[in-house]
């Protein structure tokens, strides 16, 4: 059983634990961005936690299109985008049946074995509606049935309405957000920290960490640091906001996936958690440029950073948007390890947070024109000249 910090530890070291908690500023902003309700279309609640902080460490902020937020920071300098995606695996109300049951359109990667038996909370018009997604009762469901996979589209939402009148009085029509009930929470006073969203919200921490760092640090850069909208379905918020950037350089900030908690299949992923950052070289939506990745490792080692690499199959990140854009961009992803991804509760490691706020940090002051110049450079090596006879 998962339990809260306070309730882990003995009395007289709960009250010590929850104070350090609650006054950490980390943990704070952490727990606000997973706790916060926003799929992809609907990322309004977090948009509201992040902007007050972007537009306090810019020079000027705007929105594209699909509601992407644009921090900038410098005026002049090779024009680098940090990126980071707002929403979250989620859903959207499809109907409501006659008994007052909901229906839902999966918005994202959802297995169907994680979406059985789960907590729920609608966005609808008059404030959050809480619900559940039922299961059948192990009395009646026959023998060969019990270890199957229940397919998401028989599955149905109970939000405690007898009627669909019900279900609409409660402020539900169709379209509605949906999204995981799952509250973050410290894992029993150590550097683990449950909850839900951590793809991306982790990301989104990094990204104001960071960008509150670099705006007291000189850096002969533009950085603009982007929080992007509609990534868990096409990188959508990426394209439109790489569009209006038009970058020279890029770099996704993302939740990595674990390998630590299932052995047995190594050639998945190699991360694992509290364990340091890690940099992908390889998922089946990009491929990171060389030099970058480079240069990543030399930051790394010169901070004595950890640093792990990963290569994962079924695996799409912004930085593919952002490699396609302005003619071609050089990309890198960077990685939270998380254990659990694209489901209800996952966990990240705080020591992992760290370290990639410093990795940050560290390659954006490690950049200038030249060096992204020589990242950008294609042509090849001049050959010797002939020799005479």
């Amino acid at each position: 059983m998962i339990v809260s910090v306070a309730a882990a530890l003995p009395a007289a070291a709960q009250s010590a634990a929850v104070a350090a908690a609650t006054s950490d500023p980390t943990i704070q902003i952490l727990q606000q961005l997973s706790n916060a309700p926003g799929p992809p279309g609907a990322e309004e609640p977090v948009r509201a936690i992040m902007v007050p902080r972007m537009q306090a460490a810019s020079d000027s902020l705007r929105y594209d299109g699909l509601g992407s937020v644009i921090a900038r920071q410098g005026s002049r300098g090779p024009r680098i985008m940090i990126d980071a995606h707002m929403d979250e695996l989620g859903g959207m109300v499809r109907r409501i049946t006659p008994n007052g049951l909901l229906t839902m359109q999966m918005l994202g990667g959802w297995l169907d074995q994680a979406l059985v038996d789960q907590r729920w909370t609608i966005l609808g018009s008059k404030g959050p509606v809480h619900g559940v997604t039922g299961i059948r009762d192990i009395h009646v469901v026959p023998a060969d049935e019990r270890n199957r996979v229940y397919p998401r589209n028989v599955l149905t939402i109970d939000i405690g309405a007898m009627t669909a009148a019900q279900a609409a009085a409660m402020g539900i029509e169709p379209g509605d957000p949906v999204v995981p009930d799952s509250p973050f929470t410290v894992l029993n006073g150590s550097d683990n920290y449950l909850g839900k969203a951590w793809d991306d919200r982790v990301g989104c921490a990094v990204l104001l960490e960071a960008m509150r760092r670099t705006a007291k640090a000189p850096h002969p850069n533009q950085l603009f640091y982007v929080a992007t909208t509609q990534e868990e379905i096409g990188l959508r918020g990426a394209k439109t906001a790489a569009d209006v950037v038009r970058p020279d350089l890029g770099i996704a900030i993302e939740g990595g996936i674990t390998g630590d908690v299932y052995p047995g299949h190594p050639e998945e992923t190699q991360e694992k958690l509290g364990a340091g950052p890690g940099i992908f070289l390889y998922d089946s939506s990009t491929l990171p440029n060389r030099k970058l990745v480079a240069l990543v490792r030399k930051t790394a080692t010169a901070h004595g950073i950890p640093l792990q690499f990963d290569l994962v199959q079924g695996y799409g990140d912004d930085s593919a948007a952002i490699q396609a854009s302005n003619g071609g961009t050089p990309t890198v992803n960077l990685v939270v390890p998380v254990r659990y991804t694209h489901a209800h509760n996952g966990i990240m490691n705080r020591g992992d947070f760290d370290h990639m706020v410093d990795l940050v940090v560290d390659l954006l002051q490690s950049l200038d024109a030249d060096t992204v110049q020589q990242i950008r450079d294609f042509s090849p090596p001049p050959t010797a000249a002939p020799a005479a006879r």
